[in-house]
């Protein structure tokens, strides 16, 4: 019978019976502290693939200009450090505009210099 439920349903229920486990047996804290454990590990799975990316590709930027290079680390530097302050203060409003504002022209401050690098004409 539980094969040839349809998969959606089979989900749900599969959620609802972790729900009802978490109620009965009261473990509110330890979902929270492995809420928390997650987050943390999030943020640093981002931090080591960024830095893979950099060490993938650090040969390439040596060659750039210093003002090139400033604009390139300063952004990823800039969304590594807004990433962390979101994964602290969970913002809303208008500190959480901010947050994309600021990742969105760090990324595309780091995307142009790379692209004015990669243009040869």
């Amino acid at each position: 019978m539980f094969s040839r439920m349809n998969p959606t349903l089979r989900g749900f229920l599969i959620i609802a019976l972790i729900a009802l486990v978490v109620i009965v047996l009261n473990l509110y804290v330890a979902l929270a502290s492995l809420y928390v454990i997650a987050q943390i590990a999030f943020f640093l799975a981002i931090a080591f693939f960024l830095y893979l990316l950099w060490r993938e590709r650090r040969d390439d930027v040596a060659t750039w200009p210093t003002r090139a290079k400033f604009a390139f680390y300063g952004g990823a530097l800039l969304i590594v450090v807004a990433i962390g302050a979101f994964i602290l203060d969970r913002p809303r409003g208008r500190s959480a505009l901010a947050f994309v504002l600021i990742v969105g022209i760090s990324a595309f401050a780091m995307w142009r210099t790379w692209r004015d690098q990669h243009t040869y004409s």
